[in-house]
C-alpha cells in the first residue's frame, strides 16, 4: 500500500514537502516515482528514485526545484517542491515497481496511491 500526502494550497514561489509512505508487500518494492496528473493534461513523471542505490531521476520541468529522497528506513519517501508554479498544479501520486533503476515510465508500476493535490495560485 502507498499513501500521499502533504500536499496544499501556496503561492507561486512556495514549498511543499509530499510525503509518499509505503506498507506491506509493497515496501519491499526498489522504486518509487512520483507522477502528476493535471487537469486536461497527460500523467507525467515527475522524479523516481531507487531506495538500494539512491540513484535519482528527474523531469525537466522540475530540474533543480524539486528533491526526492528516501528516509533511513526506506519506507517513507519525500519529494520536496521548491520555488512553485501555477503549472505545478497537480495531483502528484506515488508508484512502486520492482528494478534494478528507476524509470519514469508509468507501465512499470505496478502499485499506486490515493494522491495529493498541490495548488499553485498566482
Amino acid at each position: 500500500r502507498l499513501v500521499e500526502s502533504g500536499g496544499g494550497v501556496v503561492q507561486a514561489g512556495g514549498s511543499l514537502r509530499l510525503s509518499c509512505a509505503a506498507s506491506g508487500l509493497v515496501s519491499g518494492r526498489s522504486n518509487i516515482g512520483w507522477f502528476r496528473v493535471a487537469p486536461g493534461r497527460e500523467r507525467e513523471g515527475v522524479s523516481c528514485i531507487n531506495r538500494d542505490t539512491g540513484t535519482t531521476r528527474y523531469a525537466e520541468s522540475v530540474q533543480g526545484r524539486f528533491t526526492i529522497s528516501s528516509d533511513g528506513t526506506k519506507n517513507t519517501v519525500f519529494l520536496t517542491v521548491n520555488n512553485l508554479r501555477p503549472e505545478d498544479t497537480a495531483t502528484y501520486y506515488c508508484g512502486a515497481y520492482y528494478g534494478t533503476t528507476c524509470r519514469l515510465d508509468s507501465r512499470l508500476y505496478v502499485a499506486w496511491g490515493q494522491g495529493t493535490q498541490v495548488t499553485v495560485s498566482s
